[in-house]
Protein backbone atom coordinates (compact mmCIF):
# COMPACT_ATOMS: atom_id res chain seq x y z
CA UNK A 1 0.00 0.00 0.00
CA UNK A 2 1.27 3.48 -0.86
CA UNK A 3 3.02 4.28 2.21
CA UNK A 4 1.02 7.45 3.71
CA UNK A 5 3.84 9.11 5.65
CA UNK A 6 3.59 13.13 5.05
CA UNK A 7 0.96 13.65 2.65
CA UNK A 8 -0.17 17.59 1.35
CA UNK A 9 -3.04 19.18 0.03
CA UNK A 10 -3.04 23.00 1.28
CA UNK A 11 -3.49 24.04 4.59
CA UNK A 12 -5.72 26.85 5.53
CA UNK A 13 -4.06 29.73 7.19
CA UNK A 14 -6.50 30.03 9.86
CA UNK A 15 -5.53 26.29 10.91
CA UNK A 16 -2.04 27.16 11.22
CA UNK A 17 -2.29 30.28 12.76
CA UNK A 18 -4.95 28.62 15.53
CA UNK A 19 -2.26 25.78 16.17
CA UNK A 20 0.69 28.44 16.43
CA UNK A 21 -1.04 30.72 18.92
CA UNK A 22 -2.82 27.88 21.06
CA UNK A 23 -6.74 28.67 20.24
CA UNK A 24 -8.75 25.75 19.53
CA UNK A 25 -10.39 24.61 16.00
CA UNK A 26 -10.56 20.99 17.16
CA UNK A 27 -13.96 21.87 20.05
CA UNK A 28 -16.18 23.59 17.38
CA UNK A 29 -15.63 20.35 14.69
CA UNK A 30 -16.11 17.52 17.17
CA UNK A 31 -13.06 17.26 18.37
CA UNK A 32 -10.82 16.45 21.37
CA UNK A 33 -12.17 19.13 23.53
CA UNK A 34 -15.95 17.94 23.12
CA UNK A 35 -18.32 17.13 25.65
CA UNK A 36 -17.91 13.00 26.14
CA UNK A 37 -15.18 10.85 25.27
CA UNK A 38 -13.23 12.13 22.10
CA UNK A 39 -9.87 11.90 20.73
CA UNK A 40 -8.11 13.98 17.42
CA UNK A 41 -5.24 12.30 15.77
CA UNK A 42 -3.29 13.20 13.05
CA UNK A 43 -2.65 11.06 9.99
CA UNK A 44 -1.93 13.04 6.98
CA UNK A 45 -4.35 15.41 5.00
CA UNK A 46 -6.56 15.07 2.78
CA UNK A 47 -7.20 11.50 1.66
CA UNK A 48 -6.87 10.29 -1.97
CA UNK A 49 -9.97 8.54 -1.07
CA UNK A 50 -12.15 6.75 1.04
CA UNK A 51 -13.85 4.36 -1.10
CA UNK A 52 -13.00 0.64 -0.17
CA UNK A 53 -12.12 -0.11 -3.98
CA UNK A 54 -10.35 2.83 -4.84
CA UNK A 55 -7.83 3.82 -1.81
CA UNK A 56 -4.46 2.88 -1.82
CA UNK A 57 -2.97 4.62 0.90
CA UNK A 58 -2.09 3.80 4.36
CA UNK A 59 -3.92 6.59 6.05
CA UNK A 60 -7.06 6.28 4.23
CA UNK A 61 -6.79 2.76 5.34
CA UNK A 62 -6.87 3.40 8.58
CA UNK A 63 -10.04 5.66 8.61
CA UNK A 64 -11.71 2.92 5.95
CA UNK A 65 -11.03 0.47 8.67
CA UNK A 66 -13.07 2.30 11.36
CA UNK A 67 -16.25 2.29 9.62
CA UNK A 68 -16.05 -0.88 7.17
CA UNK A 69 -15.31 -4.34 8.23
CA UNK A 70 -14.69 -7.03 6.14
CA UNK A 71 -14.65 -11.36 6.65
CA UNK A 72 -11.99 -10.88 8.55
CA UNK A 73 -10.79 -8.00 11.04
CA UNK A 74 -7.85 -6.85 13.21
CA UNK A 75 -7.76 -7.17 16.51
CA UNK A 76 -5.79 -6.23 19.86
CA UNK A 77 -3.91 -9.64 20.97
CA UNK A 78 -3.34 -8.19 24.56
CA UNK A 79 -0.23 -6.46 24.00
CA UNK A 80 -0.70 -3.79 21.34
CA UNK A 81 -0.78 -5.94 18.36
CA UNK A 82 -3.27 -6.58 15.49
CA UNK A 83 -4.17 -9.95 14.50
CA UNK A 84 -6.75 -11.18 12.19
CA UNK A 85 -9.72 -12.70 13.89
CA UNK A 86 -13.44 -13.19 12.25
CA UNK A 87 -15.38 -9.88 11.17
CA UNK A 88 -18.26 -9.97 9.62
CA UNK A 89 -18.01 -13.60 8.85
CA UNK A 90 -18.89 -15.72 12.16
CA UNK A 91 -16.47 -18.45 10.67
CA UNK A 92 -15.54 -20.43 7.60
CA UNK A 93 -14.55 -23.66 6.37
CA UNK A 94 -11.48 -24.48 3.46
CA UNK A 95 -12.32 -27.22 1.23
CA UNK A 96 -9.68 -28.78 -1.23
CA UNK A 97 -11.21 -29.41 -4.47
CA UNK A 98 -9.34 -32.55 -6.58
CA UNK A 99 -8.79 -29.90 -9.31
CA UNK A 100 -6.48 -28.16 -7.13
CA UNK A 101 -9.08 -25.56 -6.65
CA UNK A 102 -9.61 -24.53 -2.84
CA UNK A 103 -13.19 -23.47 -1.47
CA UNK A 104 -13.90 -21.68 1.22
CA UNK A 105 -17.99 -21.38 2.64
CA UNK A 106 -18.03 -18.26 5.19
CA UNK A 107 -20.89 -18.06 7.27
CA UNK A 108 -21.88 -14.46 8.29
CA UNK A 109 -22.50 -13.39 12.11
CA UNK A 110 -26.44 -13.03 13.50
CA UNK A 111 -27.45 -9.13 13.05
CA UNK A 112 -24.88 -7.67 11.63
CA UNK A 113 -26.31 -4.65 9.84
CA UNK A 114 -25.18 -0.97 7.82
CA UNK A 115 -25.30 2.35 9.77
CA UNK A 116 -28.39 3.21 8.54
CA UNK A 117 -30.12 -0.52 9.91
CA UNK A 118 -30.18 -2.54 6.74
CA UNK A 119 -29.08 -5.92 7.30
CA UNK A 120 -25.11 -6.46 5.78
CA UNK A 121 -26.01 -10.38 3.56
CA UNK A 122 -23.36 -12.47 1.82
CA UNK A 123 -25.15 -10.74 -1.50
CA UNK A 124 -23.58 -7.13 -0.39
CA UNK A 125 -19.79 -8.87 -0.55
CA UNK A 126 -20.46 -10.68 -3.74
CA UNK A 127 -21.21 -7.31 -5.25
CA UNK A 128 -18.65 -5.64 -3.91
CA UNK A 129 -16.25 -8.49 -4.44
CA UNK A 130 -17.18 -8.61 -8.27
CA UNK A 131 -16.74 -4.42 -8.47
CA UNK A 132 -13.49 -4.72 -7.49
CA UNK A 133 -12.44 -6.84 -10.11
CA UNK A 134 -14.70 -5.05 -12.93
CA UNK A 135 -12.01 -3.23 -15.13
CA UNK A 136 -14.66 -0.24 -15.27
CA UNK A 137 -13.90 0.24 -11.12
CA UNK A 138 -10.35 1.05 -12.66
CA UNK A 139 -9.59 -0.29 -8.87
CA UNK A 140 -5.31 -0.18 -8.45
CA UNK A 141 -6.10 -2.88 -6.17
CA UNK A 142 -8.42 -4.97 -8.20
CA UNK A 143 -5.59 -7.61 -8.69
CA UNK A 144 -5.52 -8.39 -4.97
CA UNK A 145 -8.12 -10.58 -4.89
CA UNK A 146 -6.21 -12.38 -8.08
CA UNK A 147 -6.47 -15.91 -6.99
CA UNK A 148 -9.77 -16.12 -7.01
CA UNK A 149 -11.42 -18.22 -9.84
CA UNK A 150 -12.29 -16.25 -12.86
CA UNK A 151 -10.40 -13.16 -11.91
CA UNK A 152 -8.08 -13.00 -14.59
CA UNK A 153 -10.40 -13.11 -17.88
CA UNK A 154 -12.79 -10.89 -15.58
CA UNK A 155 -10.00 -8.34 -15.11
CA UNK A 156 -8.97 -8.01 -18.58
CA UNK A 157 -12.62 -7.50 -19.92
CA UNK A 158 -12.93 -10.64 -21.56
CA UNK A 159 -15.70 -12.29 -19.14
CA UNK A 160 -18.94 -10.84 -17.61
CA UNK A 161 -17.82 -9.88 -13.76
CA UNK A 162 -20.63 -12.19 -12.62
CA UNK A 163 -18.40 -15.19 -13.74
CA UNK A 164 -16.44 -14.15 -11.09
CA UNK A 165 -16.25 -17.42 -8.16
CA UNK A 166 -18.09 -15.38 -5.24
CA UNK A 167 -21.49 -16.26 -4.71
CA UNK A 168 -23.63 -15.67 -2.28
CA UNK A 169 -26.11 -19.03 -1.55
CA UNK A 170 -28.24 -17.28 0.73
CA UNK A 171 -28.29 -14.35 2.83
CA UNK A 172 -25.44 -15.53 5.43
CA UNK A 173 -23.74 -17.63 3.66
CA UNK A 174 -20.71 -16.63 0.58
CA UNK A 175 -18.65 -18.87 -1.08
CA UNK A 176 -15.42 -18.23 -2.99
CA UNK A 177 -13.37 -20.25 -5.29
CA UNK A 178 -9.35 -20.04 -5.34
CA UNK A 179 -7.57 -21.37 -8.33
CA UNK A 180 -4.77 -22.56 -5.66
CA UNK A 181 -4.39 -22.84 -1.70
CA UNK A 182 -3.72 -19.10 -1.01
CA UNK A 183 -1.43 -19.10 2.19
CA UNK A 184 -1.96 -14.92 2.60
CA UNK A 185 -5.83 -14.90 1.78
CA UNK A 186 -6.70 -14.38 5.58
CA UNK A 187 -4.98 -11.00 5.18
CA UNK A 188 -6.99 -10.46 1.61
CA UNK A 189 -10.14 -10.93 3.96
CA UNK A 190 -8.83 -8.33 6.28
CA UNK A 191 -7.96 -5.85 3.78
CA UNK A 192 -9.65 -2.48 3.09
CA UNK A 193 -10.33 -3.24 -0.83
CA UNK A 194 -12.39 -6.49 -0.01
CA UNK A 195 -14.98 -5.16 2.50
CA UNK A 196 -18.36 -4.71 1.35
CA UNK A 197 -20.26 -1.20 0.47
CA UNK A 198 -23.95 -1.20 -0.71
CA UNK A 199 -24.84 -1.03 -3.98
CA UNK A 200 -27.73 1.16 -3.61
CA UNK A 201 -25.12 3.68 -2.91
CA UNK A 202 -22.61 3.32 -5.11
CA UNK A 203 -23.94 2.54 -8.07
CA UNK A 204 -24.49 5.88 -10.24
CA UNK A 205 -22.82 8.05 -7.81
CA UNK A 206 -19.09 8.71 -7.98
CA UNK A 207 -19.89 11.42 -5.32
CA UNK A 208 -20.91 8.66 -2.44
CA UNK A 209 -18.10 8.83 -0.11
CA UNK A 210 -18.37 12.63 0.43
CA UNK A 211 -21.68 12.51 1.83
CA UNK A 212 -22.79 11.62 5.27
CA UNK A 213 -26.43 10.24 4.03
CA UNK A 214 -24.72 7.75 1.55
CA UNK A 215 -21.58 6.91 3.00
CA UNK A 216 -23.02 4.12 4.60
CA UNK A 217 -20.46 1.14 6.72
CA UNK A 218 -20.62 -1.91 8.35
CA UNK A 219 -17.79 -1.11 10.56
CA UNK A 220 -17.58 0.04 14.40
CA UNK A 221 -17.84 3.70 13.52
CA UNK A 222 -19.58 5.86 10.89
CA UNK A 223 -18.91 9.44 9.33
CA UNK A 224 -20.32 12.30 10.93
CA UNK A 225 -18.94 15.39 9.24
CA UNK A 226 -15.96 15.78 6.91
CA UNK A 227 -14.91 19.41 6.62
CA UNK A 228 -12.43 19.26 3.62
CA UNK A 229 -9.31 20.01 4.15
CA UNK A 230 -9.48 20.04 8.05
CA UNK A 231 -10.92 17.25 9.49
CA UNK A 232 -13.45 14.26 8.95
CA UNK A 233 -14.98 13.22 12.58
CA UNK A 234 -16.49 9.70 13.04
CA UNK A 235 -18.84 8.35 15.91
CA UNK A 236 -19.68 5.53 17.54
CA UNK A 237 -22.02 3.29 14.93
CA UNK A 238 -25.01 2.26 17.41
CA UNK A 239 -25.98 -0.87 14.82
CA UNK A 240 -22.34 -2.15 14.73
CA UNK A 241 -22.46 -5.95 16.30
CA UNK A 242 -19.56 -4.51 19.34
CA UNK A 243 -21.05 -1.20 20.12
CA UNK A 244 -21.08 -1.15 23.65
CA UNK A 245 -17.60 -2.49 24.05
CA UNK A 246 -16.05 1.05 21.56
CA UNK A 247 -14.47 3.28 23.21
CA UNK A 248 -14.56 6.80 21.91
CA UNK A 249 -17.43 8.84 21.25
CA UNK A 250 -16.15 10.80 18.43
CA UNK A 251 -12.69 10.07 16.57
CA UNK A 252 -11.70 13.30 14.79
CA UNK A 253 -9.49 12.23 11.83
CA UNK A 254 -7.55 16.02 11.49
CA UNK A 255 -6.18 16.36 8.44
CA UNK A 256 -2.59 18.35 8.55
CA UNK A 257 0.07 18.54 6.29
CA UNK A 258 1.77 20.99 8.34
CA UNK A 259 4.48 19.14 10.47
CA UNK A 260 5.15 21.99 12.60
CA UNK A 261 1.44 22.77 13.01
CA UNK A 262 0.77 18.63 13.98
CA UNK A 263 3.32 19.24 16.62
CA UNK A 264 1.70 22.63 18.07
CA UNK A 265 -1.38 20.49 18.40
CA UNK A 266 -0.11 17.66 20.08
CA UNK A 267 1.87 19.61 22.54
CA UNK A 268 -1.18 22.17 23.10
CA UNK A 269 -3.33 19.00 23.79
CA UNK A 270 -5.78 19.36 20.81
CA UNK A 271 -4.12 16.07 19.17
CA UNK A 272 -4.07 12.70 21.11
CA UNK A 273 -1.70 11.32 17.85
CA UNK A 274 0.87 12.42 15.37
CA UNK A 275 2.90 10.34 13.22
CA UNK A 276 4.76 13.11 11.56
CA UNK A 277 7.01 15.97 13.22
CA UNK A 278 9.36 18.63 12.13
CA UNK A 279 12.74 16.70 10.64
CA UNK A 280 14.47 18.85 12.69
CA UNK A 281 12.40 17.50 16.21
CA UNK A 282 13.14 13.91 15.77
CA UNK A 283 16.38 13.59 17.51
CA UNK A 284 14.95 15.43 20.69
CA UNK A 285 11.85 13.59 20.76
CA UNK A 286 13.42 10.07 20.45
CA UNK A 287 16.13 10.85 23.17
CA UNK A 288 13.37 12.09 25.39
CA UNK A 289 11.42 8.65 25.09
CA UNK A 290 8.18 10.63 23.72
CA UNK A 291 8.37 9.49 20.41
CA UNK A 292 7.75 5.73 19.69
CA UNK A 293 9.29 3.39 17.36
CA UNK A 294 7.38 0.52 15.68
CA UNK A 295 7.69 -1.74 13.35
CA UNK A 296 6.87 -1.27 9.76
CA UNK A 297 7.04 -3.73 6.83
CA UNK A 298 7.63 -0.94 4.27
CA UNK A 299 10.13 0.30 1.61
CA UNK A 300 10.99 3.68 0.64
CA UNK A 301 12.44 4.22 -2.72
CA UNK A 302 12.79 5.82 -5.94
CA UNK A 303 10.79 5.10 -8.89
CA UNK A 304 12.21 5.63 -12.81
CA UNK A 305 9.65 6.09 -15.26
CA UNK A 306 11.26 3.19 -17.68
CA UNK A 307 8.77 4.34 -20.71
CA UNK A 308 11.11 8.13 -19.98
CA UNK A 309 13.79 8.30 -22.99
CA UNK A 310 16.13 8.73 -20.27
CA UNK A 311 15.56 6.32 -17.71
CA UNK A 312 14.59 3.61 -20.47
CA UNK A 313 18.34 2.28 -19.89
CA UNK A 314 19.06 0.27 -17.07
CA UNK A 315 22.65 1.19 -17.34
CA UNK A 316 21.16 4.74 -15.95
CA UNK A 317 19.15 3.25 -13.35
CA UNK A 318 21.27 1.47 -11.73
CA UNK A 319 24.23 4.51 -11.86
CA UNK A 320 21.61 6.51 -9.92
CA UNK A 321 20.82 4.04 -7.64
CA UNK A 322 24.78 3.16 -6.46
CA UNK A 323 25.67 6.75 -5.65
CA UNK A 324 22.87 6.95 -3.19
CA UNK A 325 24.49 7.30 0.19
CA UNK A 326 22.17 5.22 2.14
CA UNK A 327 24.12 5.70 5.35
CA UNK A 328 23.85 9.28 5.03
CA UNK A 329 20.29 9.36 4.93
CA UNK A 330 18.89 7.46 7.73
CA UNK A 331 21.95 9.22 9.72
CA UNK A 332 21.48 12.57 8.76
CA UNK A 333 17.84 13.25 7.50
CA UNK A 334 15.39 10.37 8.44
CA UNK A 335 16.31 10.01 11.70
CA UNK A 336 14.23 7.30 12.90
CA UNK A 337 15.59 4.16 13.07
CA UNK A 338 15.43 3.50 9.31
CA UNK A 339 17.53 0.58 8.15
CA UNK A 340 19.74 1.18 4.96
CA UNK A 341 17.80 -1.17 2.08
CA UNK A 342 20.30 -3.93 0.56
CA UNK A 343 16.85 -5.09 -1.53
CA UNK A 344 13.37 -3.91 -2.35
CA UNK A 345 11.63 -6.58 0.39
CA UNK A 346 12.12 -5.45 3.52
CA UNK A 347 13.57 -7.25 6.53
CA UNK A 348 10.80 -8.98 8.17
CA UNK A 349 8.88 -10.19 5.50
CA UNK A 350 8.42 -14.35 5.53
CA UNK A 351 10.21 -16.60 3.16
CA UNK A 352 9.36 -20.44 2.77
CA UNK A 353 9.42 -21.03 6.13
CA UNK A 354 7.47 -18.47 7.56
CA UNK A 355 7.59 -16.85 10.91
CA UNK A 356 9.81 -19.80 12.36
CA UNK A 357 12.72 -19.41 9.66
CA UNK A 358 15.37 -16.71 7.72
CA UNK A 359 12.83 -13.78 6.56
CA UNK A 360 12.55 -13.10 2.46
CA UNK A 361 15.52 -10.71 2.83
CA UNK A 362 18.24 -12.25 5.11
CA UNK A 363 17.67 -15.42 2.44
CA UNK A 364 17.58 -13.05 -0.62
CA UNK A 365 20.86 -10.98 0.12
CA UNK A 366 22.06 -7.70 -0.80
CA UNK A 367 22.01 -6.50 -4.14
CA UNK A 368 24.70 -3.96 -3.10
CA UNK A 369 26.64 -3.25 -0.32
CA UNK A 370 26.06 -0.35 2.25
CA UNK A 371 28.44 -0.91 4.05
CA UNK A 372 30.39 3.07 4.52
CA UNK A 373 33.82 1.22 3.23
CA UNK A 374 32.05 0.10 0.21
CA UNK A 375 30.54 3.69 -0.85
CA UNK A 376 33.51 4.73 -3.28
CA UNK A 377 33.13 1.45 -5.47
CA UNK A 378 29.80 1.70 -5.82
CA UNK A 379 30.52 5.17 -7.01
CA UNK A 380 32.97 4.20 -9.58
CA UNK A 381 30.55 0.99 -10.82
CA UNK A 382 28.25 4.18 -11.58
CA UNK A 383 30.39 5.98 -13.58
CA UNK A 384 31.26 3.26 -15.69
CA UNK A 385 27.57 2.03 -15.74
CA UNK A 386 27.48 6.25 -17.15
CA UNK A 387 29.72 6.21 -19.40
CA UNK A 388 28.55 2.78 -21.01
CA UNK A 389 25.55 4.43 -21.62
CA UNK A 390 26.89 7.55 -23.34
CA UNK A 391 27.70 10.01 -20.60
CA UNK A 392 31.90 9.67 -19.29
CA UNK A 393 31.67 11.84 -16.33
CA UNK A 394 27.79 12.93 -16.81
CA UNK A 395 28.84 14.70 -20.15
CA UNK A 396 25.60 15.11 -22.26
CA UNK A 397 23.08 13.78 -19.70
CA UNK A 398 20.24 16.33 -19.47
CA UNK A 399 18.50 18.20 -17.25
CA UNK A 400 16.31 15.74 -15.17
CA UNK A 401 13.37 16.09 -12.74
CA UNK A 402 12.49 14.60 -9.76
CA UNK A 403 9.21 14.55 -8.24
CA UNK A 404 7.88 14.20 -4.43
CA UNK A 405 4.86 14.97 -2.10
CA UNK A 406 5.23 18.12 -0.49
CA UNK A 407 6.90 17.40 2.87
CA UNK A 408 9.79 18.45 4.76
CA UNK A 409 11.58 15.30 5.06
CA UNK A 410 10.70 14.61 1.43
CA UNK A 411 12.67 17.47 0.63
CA UNK A 412 15.46 16.87 2.38
CA UNK A 413 16.35 13.29 0.91
CA UNK A 414 15.25 14.93 -2.35
CA UNK A 415 18.29 17.58 -1.88
CA UNK A 416 20.86 14.87 -0.63
CA UNK A 417 19.80 12.52 -3.81
CA UNK A 418 20.31 15.66 -5.67
CA UNK A 419 23.76 17.07 -4.64
CA UNK A 420 24.38 12.91 -4.41
CA UNK A 421 23.72 12.46 -8.64
CA UNK A 422 25.75 15.68 -9.20
CA UNK A 423 28.88 15.30 -7.02
CA UNK A 424 29.16 11.90 -8.22
CA UNK A 425 27.69 11.45 -11.35
CA UNK A 426 28.51 14.96 -12.53
CA UNK A 427 24.25 15.08 -13.47
CA UNK A 428 21.65 18.09 -13.14
CA UNK A 429 18.54 17.10 -10.95
CA UNK A 430 16.01 19.89 -10.91
CA UNK A 431 12.96 19.32 -7.90
CA UNK A 432 9.71 19.78 -8.05
CA UNK A 433 7.14 18.98 -5.25
CA UNK A 434 3.01 18.92 -5.81
CA UNK A 435 0.37 18.57 -3.15
CA UNK A 436 -0.59 14.90 -2.50
CA UNK A 437 -3.05 14.09 -4.94
CA UNK A 438 -1.93 16.18 -7.74
CA UNK A 439 1.77 14.09 -6.98
CA UNK A 440 -0.02 10.57 -6.77
CA UNK A 441 -2.38 11.20 -10.13
CA UNK A 442 1.41 12.34 -11.97
CA UNK A 443 2.82 9.21 -10.64
CA UNK A 444 0.59 6.85 -11.64
CA UNK A 445 0.14 8.28 -15.08
CA UNK A 446 3.57 8.68 -16.27
CA UNK A 447 4.15 12.06 -16.08
CA UNK A 448 7.50 12.23 -14.14
CA UNK A 449 11.66 10.61 -15.18
CA UNK A 450 12.19 10.04 -11.18
CA UNK A 451 9.96 9.99 -8.13
CA UNK A 452 10.04 9.52 -4.69
CA UNK A 453 7.89 6.48 -3.72
CA UNK A 454 7.23 4.07 -0.97
CA UNK A 455 5.69 0.72 -0.10
CA UNK A 456 3.83 -0.67 2.84
CA UNK A 457 3.25 -4.65 3.25
CA UNK A 458 -0.68 -5.15 2.80
CA UNK A 459 0.14 -8.75 3.77
CA UNK A 460 3.19 -10.59 5.08
CA UNK A 461 4.14 -12.25 2.07
CA UNK A 462 6.70 -11.28 -0.26
CA UNK A 463 3.96 -11.12 -3.46
CA UNK A 464 3.04 -8.06 -1.14
CA UNK A 465 5.83 -5.79 -3.07
CA UNK A 466 6.21 -7.98 -6.12
CA UNK A 467 3.24 -8.53 -8.21
CA UNK A 468 2.87 -4.81 -8.43
CA UNK A 469 4.95 -4.41 -10.63
CA UNK A 470 3.22 -6.86 -12.68
CA UNK A 471 2.57 -5.22 -16.45
CA UNK A 472 -0.38 -2.81 -16.73
CA UNK A 473 -0.58 -3.50 -12.64
CA UNK A 474 -2.70 -0.98 -11.07
CA UNK A 475 0.02 0.07 -8.54
CA UNK A 476 2.99 -0.14 -11.23
CA UNK A 477 4.21 3.34 -11.48
CA UNK A 478 7.25 2.80 -13.11
CA UNK A 479 5.56 1.41 -16.32
CA UNK A 480 7.36 -1.13 -16.43
CA UNK A 481 7.12 -4.17 -18.15
CA UNK A 482 9.29 -7.25 -18.87
CA UNK A 483 7.74 -10.48 -19.74
CA UNK A 484 10.20 -12.65 -17.92
CA UNK A 485 9.37 -10.77 -14.45
CA UNK A 486 5.32 -11.18 -15.50
CA UNK A 487 6.53 -15.25 -15.95
CA UNK A 488 8.17 -15.63 -12.61
CA UNK A 489 5.09 -13.75 -10.80
CA UNK A 490 2.50 -16.05 -12.61
CA UNK A 491 4.89 -19.04 -11.55
CA UNK A 492 4.96 -17.97 -7.88
CA UNK A 493 1.13 -17.17 -7.96
CA UNK A 494 -0.08 -20.78 -9.33
CA UNK A 495 1.14 -22.60 -6.73
CA UNK A 496 0.88 -23.34 -2.73
CA UNK A 497 4.03 -24.81 -2.27
CA UNK A 498 6.38 -22.44 -0.06
CA UNK A 499 9.63 -23.49 -1.73
CA UNK A 500 8.42 -23.23 -5.73
CA UNK A 501 6.55 -19.66 -4.53
CA UNK A 502 9.75 -17.99 -3.10
CA UNK A 503 12.03 -19.37 -5.60
CA UNK A 504 9.91 -17.80 -8.36
CA UNK A 505 9.78 -14.36 -5.97
CA UNK A 506 13.71 -14.62 -5.00
CA UNK A 507 13.13 -14.77 -9.17
CA UNK A 508 11.38 -11.91 -9.79
CA UNK A 509 13.41 -9.46 -7.33
CA UNK A 510 16.32 -10.85 -9.02
CA UNK A 511 14.95 -9.34 -12.54
CA UNK A 512 13.75 -6.13 -10.78
CA UNK A 513 16.44 -4.64 -9.08
CA UNK A 514 19.83 -6.40 -10.64
CA UNK A 515 18.77 -6.66 -13.85
CA UNK A 516 16.41 -4.25 -14.53
CA UNK A 517 17.26 -1.54 -11.78
CA UNK A 518 13.66 -0.28 -12.07
CA UNK A 519 14.16 0.84 -8.05
CA UNK A 520 16.32 2.18 -6.09
CA UNK A 521 15.59 1.49 -2.28
CA UNK A 522 16.72 3.87 -0.25
CA UNK A 523 15.58 2.37 3.59
CA UNK A 524 13.47 0.16 5.22
CA UNK A 525 10.63 1.89 7.08
CA UNK A 526 9.90 2.11 10.70
CA UNK A 527 7.12 3.96 12.28
CA UNK A 528 7.34 6.85 14.77
CA UNK A 529 4.37 8.25 16.38
CA UNK A 530 3.25 10.43 19.19
CA UNK A 531 0.38 8.62 21.90
CA UNK A 532 -1.11 11.37 24.49
CA UNK A 533 -0.19 9.58 27.93
CA UNK A 534 -3.57 9.68 29.19
CA UNK A 535 -4.65 7.45 26.42
CA UNK A 536 -4.71 3.60 26.72
CA UNK A 537 -5.94 0.89 24.49
CA UNK A 538 -4.51 1.65 20.89
CA UNK A 539 -3.83 -1.39 18.97
CA UNK A 540 -1.58 -1.12 15.54
CA UNK A 541 -0.28 -3.69 12.80
CA UNK A 542 3.54 -3.82 10.97
CA UNK A 543 1.25 -3.26 7.86
CA UNK A 544 0.41 0.68 8.98
CA UNK A 545 -2.59 0.62 10.57
CA UNK A 546 -3.38 2.00 13.98
CA UNK A 547 -6.68 1.22 15.97
CA UNK A 548 -8.38 3.58 17.68
CA UNK A 549 -11.63 2.56 18.14
CA UNK A 550 -11.20 0.56 21.72
CA UNK A 551 -9.36 2.97 23.31
CA UNK A 552 -9.91 5.18 26.27
CA UNK A 553 -8.56 8.04 29.08
CA UNK A 554 -6.84 6.90 31.90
Amino acid sequence: MKAKKFMSLTLSAAMVASLATGTSVFAEEGGASSEGFNIAVCLASEPQSIDPALNSAVDGGIMINHMFEGLAKWVDDGEGNAVTAPGQAESWEKTENEDGTVTYTFTLRDGIKWSDGKDVTAGDFEYSWKRLANPDTAADYNYMIQMVKGYAEVADGSADPDTLAVKALDDKTLEVVLTYDCPYFEGIMAFPATYPVREDMVEGNDEWTYDTATYIGNGPYKMKEWTHNASIVVEKNENYYDYDNLGPDTIQFTLLDDNNAMLAGYKSGELDFIENLPVDELPNYLASGELEIGDYLGTYYVCFNTEDEVFSDPKVRKAFSLVIDRNYIVENVSQSGEVPATGYVPAGVYDAEGASGDDFRTVGGEYYSVAEEDYEANCEEARALLAEAGYPDGEGFPTVEYLYNTDDKHKKIGEALQNMWQEELGVTVTLDNQDWNVFLENRKEGNYQIARNGWIADYNDPCSFLDMWYTDGGNNDAQYSNPDYDAKIDEATSTSVPEERMEAFHAAEDILIKDDSVLAPIYFYTQPYMLADDIEGMYYTPLGYFFFGYTSRK
